[in-house]
């Protein structure tokens, strides 16, 4: 397992190394020495995963408030997805700046996205699955979220959206006081 950090402080991508034979292959996804020895989160409390049938799905952005604000393990076990993460963390470098990665069933990587930073991904390919591990468990009172096309954000998605749920197209511009952006003060993460 390999932890190379991004432009975003804290966020890292993290190859895998699969084993192959001829039976198929295994491979390693987490493991709480390795994440702990990088100096990341080892503790993930929920394990969810995604569906979406369709190319053009897009999903978030979305992320917690303290305390409740949470560190995700992004996986893509089926298709290929165009990810980004945006910094919400006003003590940050990166405030408002937004990285992007392309997660899928062959690259043998996944990503590692920070507490006070959003995420969100469009699919690239039909029948997408998306496994992730969260280290705080959902909060609907802290749950905030970003339009994908906010016009503060600047993100540059590879393709059109062909499915948008109504909640994540009516999540209102960028304001510091609604997405909380002082609560997210002092969570910037050493890379």
């Amino acid at each position: 397992m390999k932890f190379t950090p991004l432009p975003l402080a804290g966020a890292h991508v993290i190859s895998l190394a699969p084993k192959a034979d001829d039976r198929g292959q295994f491979v390693r996804t987490f493991c709480a020495r390795a994440f702990a020895e990088a100096g990341l989160e080892s503790r993930f409390v929920q394990s969810n995963r995604s569906f979406s049938a369709r190319r053009g799905t897009l999903r978030g952005f979305h992320y917690q408030l303290p305390p409740s604000a949470e560190v995700k393990l992004v996986q893509c076990t089926r298709g290929a997805v165009h990810d980004v993460i945006v910094d919400l963390r006003p003590d940050s470098p990166s405030f408002l700046q937004s990285c992007a990665i392309e997660l899928s069933d062959i690259s043998a990587t996944g990503l590692y996205v920070p507490r006070g930073c959003a995420h969100g991904f469009v699919t690239l390919t039909d029948d997408v699955e998306i496994h992730y591990q969260v280290s705080a468990a959902h909060d609907p009172a802290a749950e905030r979220g970003l339009r994908h096309d906010d016009p503060a954000l600047q993100v540059h998605w590879p393709h059109g959206v062909a499915s948008l749920s109504d909640k994540d197209r009516s999540w209102p511009d960028f304001d510091p006081v609604y997405h909380g952006t002082e609560a997210l003060r002092g969570l910037l993460e050493a890379a």
